[in-house]
């Protein structure tokens, strides 16, 4: 008897090659549903509608088609087991050898805009995914394939033996597995996201109420766009995954030239984007990250001369590192990018001749990223045992909410370097001190053990660009050390969280200094 193959598919892509070949070279018969059944009947494919080989018609608009003993019976029954055979035979059930299923597009249709509740509902496959763990559970008797990608391999298998190996099947047996739970986990994911919406808009319409923007249960699944060389390090494997069935974030970035990307490189990269997003509003901004510290970050009128004054904040620092614009990339920053060893270059897009001019420096990757702003919302870190998640930091500086604690009264182009220098501050490791002037960084300590080694490291840095400066800090001042020296080297404002049992000691050292002192009652620790 011909083996007998149930191809149900979604995706149509490859389906009808696959079939014909099935047919053709290796004397199949078909079994097919809906879509798919139209799709090989138009190409000249012989197959059996399931509806008529189940005697059931679909129903429900199509709800309920392939949940039926026949379909089942046939996928499931263990055929060294003569008990199962003898089922088979009973009941008019032949067993099936082959089944090709991929589900209903459920992530495409949520990433749509607007889309409803009910169309999503909609697209979530119930069938399918019976099929597809069903025969996953019974590997050993038949094979399961739920990618295209899948078909080539599948029918040189057939090729080269007649029939796919035990480890073949084993091993798209785990594929499928790893489908459905991706599947099952992106329905999870948005049906918690209605839940934490709800919660929100409750919580809106009742301000005393408290709610939790997290879920009881967080899953996370993607699938792997590429393997790296290495992690960190070159003795650590490491690989890229996307999260979503459409790519976005730096999966949708275009790569105009360069190098493959690394572990490295994309870490980098992310940070650079997270800064450079503070910035998408305002005047030109470039952002240079080392070990996703920024060595420099500067506003300017034009973008090359946003570029310039943050290279050479730390033009050492800046030799192989990462930068991000938040404009276009022109002719004339692309000169100027051309001049010093980087890694990458992101932006929102770059236009022909600076194109032309960066393929002289053909190994720095160059990457177009229209959309800077959008990041993950939820962050996960994972410790031994488990995991641990927080929503993003992403809070938006308002300087309204800001308070002035000292005698000594901002100006108007204070705040507005304060503002600049909160913002950069934010996204600094702590403890983080953070140096500027006419909205360029010029000092940066990051990731000390203590905040008066940081405020050192950065005062040191920036130097005698020091006078007249501003100096933020992503926490507050136990002590009033770190004031005066700020002050004896040329400082005039500080911004801060405050929150400090000492806050007082601090606001009196800044009086008696002349020093503008601002509180924000916000602080952005970063580990």
């Amino acid at each position: 008897m011909a083996r007998l193959a149930l191809l149900s598919t979604s995706d149509k892509t490859g389906i009808v090659e696959l079939a014909r070949s099935l047919v053709e070279d290796f004397e199949f018969e078909l079994l097919s549903s809906g879509g798919t059944a139209k799709t090989l009947q138009a190409a000249g494919i012989p197959v059996t509608k399931v509806s008529d080989y189940t005697g059931s018609p679909e129903i429900l608009g199509g709800r309920v088609k392939t949940l039926h003993p026949r379909i089942h019976g046939g996928i499931l029954a263990r055929q060294n087991l003569p008990e199962d055979l003898a089922d088979l035979e009973a009941n008019q059930i032949r067993p099936i050898s082959l089944v090709v299923v991929n589900l209903y597009p459920f992530e495409q249709t949520i990433a749509q805009p607007n889309v409803t509740l009910s169309e999503a509902i909609e697209q979530i496959d119930i069938g399918g995914p019976a099929m597809l763990r069903a025969a996953a559970k019974n590997f050993a008797h038949l094979t399961v394939l739920c990618q295209p990608s899948q078909y080539g391999d599948y029918l040189n298998e057939l090729r080269q033996q007649g029939e796919a190996s035990f480890s073949f099947r084993q091993a798209c047996a785990l594929k499928a597995f790893q489908h459905t739970g991706a599947y099952d986990r992106a329905i999870s994911a948005y049906l918690e996201s209605l839940e934490a919406k709800q919660e929100i808009q409750n919580q809106e319409n009742q301000p005393d109420a408290t709610a939790s923007s997290l879920p009881s249960s967080f899953l996370l699944s993607g699938s792997q766009i590429q393997a790296l060389r290495y992690g960190e390090n070159p003795h650590q494997p490491a690989a890229w995954y996307q999260t979503g069935a459409a790519p976005t974030g730096w999966a949708a970035a275009q790569k105009l030239q360069g190098k493959e990307l690394s572990y490295n490189n994309l870490v980098d990269l992310e940070a650079a984007r997270r800064i450079v997003a503070e910035f998408m509003d305002g005047s030109p901004a470039a952002v240079i990250i080392k070990h996703t510290n920024p060595c420099g970050v500067a506003l300017g009128d034009r973008l090359v001369e946003a570029y310039q004054k943050a290279f050479h904040a730390d033009s050492v620092s800046a030799f192989g590192g990462i930068v991000a614009l938040n404009q276009p990339i022109d002719a004339e920053t692309a000169t100027e990018l051309t001049k010093t060893f980087l890694e990458c270059v992101v932006a929102p897009g770059c236009d022909l001749e600076a194109q032309e001019i960066l393929a002289a420096k053909s190994k720095v990757r160059v990457l177009v990223l229209p959309d800077l702003v959008s990041g993950a919302k939820a962050l996960v870190k994972q410790i031994a045992g488990g995991f641990l998640v927080q929503t993003a930091d992403d809070q938006i500086a308002d300087p309204t909410q800001w308070q002035v604690v000292t005698d000594r009264q901002p100006t108007t182009s204070q705040m507005e370097e304060m503002l600049f220098a909160w913002k950069v501050c934010k996204h600094v490791k702590s403890n983080a001190i953070v140096v500027t002037s006419d909205r360029t960084t010029r000092g940066v300590g990051a990731g000390q053990m203590n905040r008066v080694g940081s405020v050192k490291i950065a005062l040191e840095q920036a130097g005698e660009a020091t006078a007249g400066s501003v100096l933020a800090s992503d926490g507050f001042f136990p002590f009033d050390d770190s004031v005066r020296t700020a002050a004896a080297a040329g400082v005039s404002a500080i911004i801060q969280p405050g929150g400090s049992l000492r806050d007082k000691d601090s606001i009196a050292a800044a009086n008696e200094l002349g020093l503008v002192m601002v509180l924000t009652g916000v602080r952005h620790f970063l580990h």
